[in-house]
């Protein structure tokens, strides 16, 4: 079963989103958790900060989860590449400073990065060892190194200035923050205006059903061997509730995932 939830949107936003479902979903990123927005405008994230949201982890743990990463997402990434393939043409067109939310390990680069484009993107994640695989996705993918910046931060406080981002990419990432309000408020003040949010994040089942309850019963479970990813929120309502000016959200029932089963995917503008 498909559902899409239509909000104004401009014709060639919707063009590029009629694309097949997702197949499936992985959450295994970790994306950090609330702080002060009176340090948003800050180029970086300072070290307090994250340190207050998020516990410090032994540099063996934050390597061995970034090698993980690298290594587990492949799969995931392979299954939904076709649908990326035709989401991320509208930000290759009209982006040449990009922030990316959670960037991991890079695998969104190859849909958007081109040695022959004047592009900037600023890589933000809480775990500084995935920089060394976000580089190397990067210059696989033909971004320069003088175009990418890796900075730790969190999406509670986005190391960026007011109106200065074309666009903001997090895919898999909402799931994992402390204050999924205060991520996206994030991500509007950072967009200029027009600018773009492009999304994918799986959210809860609905009400009443078995998988909504096995979701409930496991959701502590999850965010201990998943590093935070919650199962059980319901990110396509927050998203359409904060505020863009132009939305499309599409919400998907998959078949073929036991546990993490809906997805909203979709692109909004400041």
């Amino acid at each position: 079963m498909h559902a899409s939830v239509m909000y104004h949107v401009s014709p060639i936003t919707a063009t590029l989103l009629r694309s097949e479902p997702l197949k499936c979903c992985s959450c295994g990123r970790r994306h950090l958790l609330a702080a002060s927005s009176s340090l948003i405008s800050f180029p970086s994230t300072p070290t307090d900060v994250i340190e207050k949201i998020h516990a410090r982890r032994p540099d063996w743990y934050e390597e061995f989860f970034a090698r993980a990463m690298d290594q587990d997402m492949r799969s995931y990434e392979a299954q939904i590449s076709g649908y990326k393939a035709k989401l991320f043409p509208h930000l290759i067109e009209n982006s040449k400073h990009v922030l990316e939310l959670g960037v991991g390990t890079g695998p969104n680069f190859k849909y958007y990065a081109r040695a022959d484009k004047d592009l900037n993107v600023i890589g933000v994640d809480p775990n500084k060892k995935m920089e060394k695989y976000a580089r190397k996705a990067a210059a696989a993918a033909g971004l320069s190194p003088a175009g990418f910046s890796f900075i730790q931060g969190v999406g509670e406080a986005l190391p960026a200035a007011d109106n200065s981002m074309d666009a903001v990419i997090g895919t898999i990432v909402l799931c994992s923050v402390e204050d999924v309000y205060q991520s996206l408020r994030e991500v509007k003040r950072v967009l200029k205006p027009g600018g773009l949010y492009l999304f994918i994040e799986h959210v809860a089942a609905p009400d009443g059903t078995l998988l909504r309850l096995a979701q409930t019963a496991l959701d502590p479970l999850q965010q201990l061997l998943s590093d935070g990813c919650h199962l059980t929120r319901e990110t396509g309502k927050q998203i359409s509730e904060a505020g863009f000016s132009n939305l499309i959200l599409n919400m998907t029932f998959l078949s073929n995932v036991s546990l993490i089963s809906p997805h909203v995917y979709g692109i909004a503008f400041k």
